[in-house]
C-alpha cells in the first residue's frame, strides 16, 4: 500500500482555520489491501466534511444528529461493534481513523475538511499540523495561507522534525497583510538517511502569529451580512490579584504529583506582583489554611510562603467542599485589599471527594451559593482519576476554567503554563455593545476578565439596512471606568474580502455558527437540566446546518459492499 499524495491545505482568513487533508492512495499488490487513513487533528476543530473515492466511486461522510445516526448504525452493524472512528490522543489533538479495504491495483482518494477558530493565548494564535504518513511520499505538501487585514506583526513556523535539508523545502512568503508558508520536501529530503527508506515527517508542524492593533475598540470584519468583532486591549494596566491556591494533598499526591506541585508553586510565588495579596488552603480529610488571610506578596511574605511550600507532603483523605468554602470565607472577610483588583481561587485536585461531603452535585450548588458571581474559580485536574466533569462545571458556574494536567515529566510546566494565562488580568465586566435593534444571534457579549494576551471574540448578524455598526465597548480597568467606541463603514468592511480570490465567501457566517455552537455547549455544562436540552437543541440545529461533526452529531461513513458497511466519527469530549 502507497501513499502517492498527501496534501495538507490549509486557509486561515481573520483568525478562522479551514483545513483540507487529502491522501492518495495505491494498492500495488496482486490481491485486495486495507488502506488507511490517519489524521490528527486540533480537539477545537470541527470536522466538516470527508469522503473516499475509491475507482471514481465517490463514498461520502454524512452528519446526521448522533441518536439517530446511532440507531442507523445499530440496525447495520452485523458484523459486531467498531471503536468509532475518533478518539482523543494527546492534550490538544483527536485522531480520525478510517480503513478500507481495496482491490489489487485499485487507487483511493481519502478527504478530510475540518474548521477551527484559532484561540490567542499568551499573545499569538497557534496552527498545529500534525504530520506522520509512517512512510516516504512521492508528492508531499503543506500549504498555509494566511490573511488578517489587521496585518501580521510576527509570523513564525516550527516544527518538532526539521533537519537543514528539510529546512530547505520550507518557504514563506509574507506581505503585510498575507502569507503563504509551503513545505514540500522531495522524497530524498524525507529520508533519515539515504540507504532507509524511513521517514523523518514525524511530528508538530506549527506556525505562530500575531496580529497588528491599532484601533482602541478592536477591530470589526464584515462579510456576507454577518460580522466578527475582535477586541484585545494592548498595554493596559494589570489588576492586583488576590488569590487563594487551594491545593490537595490527600494520599493520591503522593510522590511525583506533590513533588511537581511544589516546584511550580514555588515558581508561581516568584511572578506574584508586589501589590498582589494570596495565601494557601490545603486539604486531604482536614482542610489547614496557612494564614488565616490573605497576605501581601512583599518579599518577606513571599520568602515565608516558600517554607510552607517546601514542607508539603500527601497523606488522607480529600475534603474538597469543605477547602473550598473556606476559601470563599476568607476572600469574603478580607480587609485591606486593593480596591479595585480581582479576586480568584485556583484549586488543584486529583482525585474525587471522599471526606466531608462527597456528592458531587451538592457541592457544585454548595460552591456556587457561596462565591454567587464574587470571584471567580479555576479548577485544575491532575492526570485522569479527576471527574473532569464535575470540575468542569465548577469552573464554568463561578466565571472560571477547567483544565486537564497531564501526569507528565513537564506538569509543573503545566501549572506554570496555566497561571501564566490568568496571571495579567486588565479588564472587568467587560459589556461588548451593539445596536439592540439591528443585531440577530449575537454570541456571547458580556465578559467577567480580560487577561493580557487573549482576545475576545463577538459575532453575529446584521438584519437591518445599516449603513454603519456603531460599537460601544464597557469596562472596568486599574485606574477607571472605560468606555470606547467606534464605527464600522459596513460597505468598506465588505470590500477587504471581495478581491481575496482564496478565501470562502461565507466564512464569518460559518465563524459564527462554530462559535454560537462552542459556546451553546459550554453554557449546557452548567446549566439546568431543562436550560440544558434548549442549549443542545440550538447546538444541534447548527451542527447539523452548517454540517460540523460535534459532540451531538455524528458522520455515518458508508464503505463499498462486503465490508463492514458503516462506521461512525462521533467528536469525543476532555469529560468522556
Amino acid at each position: 500500500i502507497e501513499i502517492y499524495s498527501l496534501h495538507v491545505d490549509c486557509k486561515v482568513t481573520s483568525r478562522f482555520a479551514h483545513t483540507i487533508i487529502t491522501s492518495k492512495i495505491v494498492n500495488r499488490d496482486n490481491e485486495s489491501r486495507e488502506a488507511t487513513f490517519e489524521v490528527e487533528l486540533p480537539k477545537m476543530a470541527f470536522i466538516t466534511n470527508f469522503s473516499m473515492s475509491i475507482d471514481g466511486k465517490v463514498y461520502p461522510g454524512i452528519i446526521k444528529e448522533k441518536a439517530s445516526a446511532q440507531k442507523e448504525y445499530n440496525a447495520a452493524a452485523s458484523r459486531g461493534q467498531s471503536a468509532g472512528l475518533i478518539k482523543i490522543t494527546g492534550r490538544k489533538l483527536e485522531q480520525f481513523h478510517v480503513s478500507v479495504s481495496i482491490a489489487a491495483a485499485s487507487k483511493v482518494t481519502f478527504e478530510l475538511m475540518y474548521e477551527e477558530l484559532l484561540q490567542r493565548q499568551l499573545g499569538k494564535f497557534e496552527l498545529l499540523i500534525k504530520v506522520g504518513p509512517k512512510q516516504l511520499v512521492k508528492h508531499f505538501q503543506i500549504d498555509v495561507h494566511i490573511f488578517e487585514p489587521q496585518g501580521l506583526s510576527f509570523l513564525e513556523t516550527n516544527s518538532t522534525f526539521m533537519t537543514n535539508e528539510l529546512t530547505e523545502a520550507l518557504t514563506n512568503v509574507q506581505s503585510e497583510t498575507k502569507a503563504h508558508i509551503l513545505f514540500k520536501p522531495t522524497v530524498d529530503q524525507q529520508k533519515v538517511n539515504p540507504e532507509l527508506y524511513e521517514t523523518l515527517l514525524n511530528g508538530d508542524f506549527v506556525v505562530r502569529y500575531d496580529v497588528k492593533r491599532a484601533a482602541t475598540a478592536g477591530d470589526i470584519q464584515i462579510v456576507n451580512g454577518y460580522f466578527v468583532h475582535y477586541f484585545a486591549p494592548r498595554e493596559m494596566p494589570v489588576f492586583p490579584k488576590n488569590i487563594i491556591f487551594v491545593i490537595d494533598r490527600s494520599g493520591s499526591m503522593t510522590g511525583r504529583k506533590i513533588e511537581q506541585t511544589r516546584d511550580a508553586l514555588l515558581k508561581i510565588l516568584q511572578d506574584l506582583g508586589p501589590e498582589d495579596h494570596f495565601t494557601f488552603i490545603t486539604f486531604n480529610s482536614k482542610v489547614v489554611e496557612w494564614k488565616s488571610s490573605l497576605l501581601q506578596a512583599t518579599a518577606e511574605n513571599v520568602a515565608s510562603a516558600a517554607g510552607f511550600v517546601q514542607t508539603l507532603s500527601a497523606s488522607g483523605g480529600t475534603d474538597l467542599n469543605g477547602a473550598l468554602l473556606t476559601a470563599v470565607t476568607t476572600l469574603d472577610g478580607a480587609k485591606r485589599l486593593p480596591e479595585r483588583s480581582v479576586s480568584m481561587i485556583i484549586l488543584l485536585t486529583d482525585g474525587q471527594p471522599t471526606s466531608g461531603e462527597s456528592n458531587v452535585e451538592v457541592i457544585q450548588e454548595n460552591i456556587r451559593k457561596a462565591v454567587n458571581g464574587k470571584y471567580a474559580l479555576f479548577c485544575l485536574g491532575f492526570g485522569f482519576d479527576v471527574s473532569y466533569k464535575f470540575l468542569e462545571k465548577m469552573a464554568l458556574s463561578n466565571g472560571g476554567i477547567a483544565r486537564r494536567i497531564y501526569e507528565n515529566a513537564d506538569a509543573a510546566l503545566q501549572l506554570q503554563g496555566f497561571y501564566q494565562e490568568v496571571a495579567t488580568p486588565t479588564l472587568m465586566k467587560i459589556e461588548m455593545q451593539y445596536p439592540e435593534n439591528a443585531i440577530e444571534g449575537l454570541t456571547k457579549n458580556n465578559f467577567k476578565l480580560f487577561f493580557e494576551g487573549s482576545e475576545i471574540i463577538v459575532s453575529g448578524k446584521i438584519n437591518s439596512e445599516l449603513d454603519v455598526l456603531p460599537v460601544e465597548i464597557k469596562a472596568q480597568s486599574h485606574t477607571g471606568d472605560l468606555t470606547l467606541k467606534e464605527e464600522a463603514n459596513i460597505k468598506e468592511k465588505e470590500q477587504v474580502f471581495q478581491n481575496q480570490s482564496y478565501i470562502f465567501g461565507n466564512f464569518i457566517e460559518r465563524l459564527w455558527a462554530y462559535l454560537t455552537i462552542q459556546q451553546l455547549l459550554e453554557k449546557s455544562i452548567s446549566a439546568q437540566e431543562e436550560d440544558q436540552k434548549t442549549l443542545e437543541a440550538q447546538a444541534l440545529e447548527l451542527s447539523l446546518q452548517y454540517s460540523f461533526v460535534t459532540p451531538l452529531t455524528s458522520m455515518v461513513v458508508t464503505k463499498p459492499t462486503g465490508q463492514q458497511q458503516m462506521e461512525l466519527a462521533n467528536k469525543p469530549t476532555e469529560a468522556g
